[in-house]
């Protein structure tokens, strides 16, 4: 509770500097569509003096390596029924997630090795998260739910990585990696709080199962709307260069370019020619 209260309480002196036009200048801050900047930017102040104090001290990839870990304990906990210590350590790994790509762009350590470390790693830190829920969730009808979130969630980002490996860049949708964090944290808190009290212990099961459902449909839409958007794109760039190919085919063949034929040269008479020597 004593870190929820911190939360709130820099939020509301972020909005108050915010209000009378003191806003903390950050950059350039990437941001998703439910969010929206105006979160993205508080995010990124409030993480600003971990991001300064690791930046050149900490390489990027060892951020990675540290979120991965992180979900694994994440995982963990979870399955042991440990929720509140567990949403925490899973938060913190998500905010290692984001310091990974900013660190990384301001030292000029970006490289293709990175992005692929960073998003594998980013896939198995949520399989391990969701391990966590399908074991505790092992005897209850909600199992269903864990498994249509990790599916929907791991077709959300093979559907952007196939779409961008044909061409097609794919940035948006509502269930992305931090609003599936935010959600699955959030309602696990809440039933960390229903289970503290013997009279409400029974609706901890339901909430998670709730939780992961809305996971699972909101995840699954994005993958449906990324698919059918990137599907249009590339029906559209093919019909639009089927023209041009059927053009190029119509068109009548350009005239061959006149042969040179070589002059002869003639030699002095003191000169013999010389067979040149067979290669072996």
């Amino acid at each position: 509770m004593l870190l929820l209260a911190t939360l709130c309480l820099a939020f509301a002196v972020y909005c108050v500097r915010c209000a009378v036009g003191r806003a903390p200048d950050v950059g350039e801050v990437k941001h998703n569509q439910l969010f929206g900047p105006f979160f993205a930017r508080f995010l990124v102040w409030l993480i600003g003096p971990l991001e300064r104090l690791l930046i050149g001290r900490v390489s990027p990839n060892a951020l990675t390596l540290a979120s991965l870990v992180l979900c694994g304990i994440t995982g963990a906990a979870v399955a042991l029924g440990h929720l509140p210590g567990a949403m925490w350590l899973y938060v913190f790994a998500g905010v290692l997630d984001v310091l990974d790509g900013r660190i990384a762009r301001l030292s000029n350590q970006q490289t293709p090795a990175g992005a692929l470390l960073d998003s594998v790693s980013d896939r198995w830190g949520e399989l391990l998260v969701f391990a966590g829920y399908l074991w505790l969730l092992q005897d209850s009808p909600w199992l269903v739910a864990v498994m249509s979130a990790i599916g929907g969630s791991m077709m959300v980002s093979y559907t952007r990585a196939r779409a961008e490996g044909l061409g097609v860049a794919l940035s948006g949708g509502l269930m992305q990696r931090a609003e599936r964090i935010a959600l699955v944290a959030s309602g696990s808190l809440l039933a960390a709080w229903c289970g503290g009290d013997a009279d409400t212990a029974t609706l901890v099961a339901p909430i998670l199962g709730i939780t992961m459902s809305i996971c699972g449909v909101a995840s699954t839409a994005t993958a449906i709307s990324r698919w059918v958007v990137a599907y249009r794109e590339l029906v559209r760039r093919s019909q639009r260069r089927a023209p041009e190919a059927i053009a190029s085919m119509l068109a009548p063949p350009s005239p061959a370019p006149p042969s040179v034929v070589p002059s002869r040269v003639l030699l002095p008479s003191h000169v013999r020619s010389v067979a040149p020597l067979e290669q072996h």
